[in-house]
């Protein structure tokens, strides 16, 4: 049922006369129960659906054209014998102004401080979410968090995405709970400090695990899916000033991040002809969100501290002080960056956005 229900989604999906945004996507509740549907459902014998997955699609969109012609609309339900059924719903408090309204969003490292901004925007224009992170207490107290923002608009699912296994898992949840998903938000890293001549291998290799493997690994995964469903979709990469600007004492980081930020370049070309649209966000340090702090920065902060002699609130203040605008970077600047992109204010693929309040050693912007 798991490999059928995106097709159904994107099959019941209607056009929303929008060059830029197509779809105007519907939520799907698959019940598993053997019902006879209803006067809105498209009732389907089990044996009628053969073949491989393009043979599937075809089958069943031919069967909801001839419901539409038949009865005015496309079904609102589809029941098919032994196997389940998918009910159309959509959450009536997001239809209307708000832009993303019905789309499912999954956030890859979200119970942090960037993971918190740009899960909270997500969900004040209208998502779905899938707040995914590590398993474990980190993760619960942030999907209670998000729960308060938008109750039943949220999920939480635990993924490692170094595990090919973890990572389709987690997407299948979010396909078994709303039917798919439409933007994906790559934002899970982790960092080190050393010098290279220092640098431990193993150390090494955990960066290139998290950082490169579990790019990939999502990328992948989220293609597979957005080019099931056949309605296009956007994946956001999160990168960093790190890779046009890196720091001494940062290179297992630097080099991984910029292999991260190469592979959403490669997607972008490959998945174009979906429309589905790769981009990058860059911040510079983004230390907290609300209560939330990075993860990133707890890691390395101290380590930061120590290479410039200075205290917590020294090292906020040097990160402020070296930029052109003079600016504290926040988890809501780097939120809507990633909204530009996912709204589609622009024809844009294979771009990056830098959010770090203007490096010059970070140009070329």
């Amino acid at each position: 049922r798991i490999e059928v229900t995106p097709i159904v989604r994107g099959l019941l999906t209607e056009p929303s006369g929008n060059e830029d945004m197509p779809h105007k996507p519907v939520l799907l509740r698959c019940t598993g129960a053997k019902t006879q549907g209803g006067k809105d459902a498209l009732c389907l014998e089990a044996k009628s659906l053969t073949g491989q997955a393009d043979a599937v699609k075809e089958q069943l969109a031919k069967a909801i054209q001839d419901f539409a012609s038949d009865k005015g609309s496309k079904p609102k339900a589809i029941h098919v014998t032994d196997l389940g059924e998918w009910i159309v719903e959509k959450e009536a408090a997001v239809e209307g102004a708000l832009p993303l309204a019905n789309k499912v969003a999954l956030v890859t490292g979200a119970a942090g401080a960037i993971g918190y901004g740009i899960c909270r925007a997500l969900l004040e224009k209208g998502c779905v979410l899938v707040a995914t992170d590590l398993p474990g207490e980190r993760l619960n107290g942030f999907v209670e968090d998000m729960e308060q923002i938008a109750p039943g608009r949220v999920m939480g699912a635990g993924i490692d995405v170094t595990d090919k296994d973890s990572v389709a898992k987690g997407f299948g949840k979010a396909v078994e709970k709303w039917g798919g998903v439409d933007i994906v938000v790559h934002n899970a890293g982790i960092a080190l400090v050393s010098k290279l001549k220092d640098l431990d291998m193993e150390a090494f290799r955990k960066l290139e695990r998290v950082n490169v493997d579990g790019t990939l690994l999502v990328i992948a995964e989220a293609a597979r899916l957005l080019s099931k469903q056949g309605i296009g979709g956007d994946i956001v990469i999160m990168s960093t000033k790190n890779v046009p600007s890196p720091s001494a004492g940062f290179g297992a980081y630097s080099s991984t991040k910029a292999a991260c930020h190469q592979l959403g370049r490669i997607a972008s070309l490959e998945l174009a002809a979906d429309d589905i649209r790769v981009n990058m966000v860059a911040p510079d340090a983004v230390f907290s969100e609300g209560k939330y702090k990075s993860g990133l920065w707890e890691e390395v902060g101290k380590d930061r501290m120590k290479a410039r002699g200075l205290d917590e609130k020294g090292l906020h203040e040097y990160y402020r002080s070296r930029n052109l605008l003079k600016t504290k970077v926040t988890g809501q600047h780097v939120a809507n960056a990633v909204l530009f992109f996912v709204t589609r204010q622009t024809p844009t693929t294979g771009a990056t956005i830098p959010v770090d309040g203007g490096l010059p050693d970070a140009t070329p912007r």
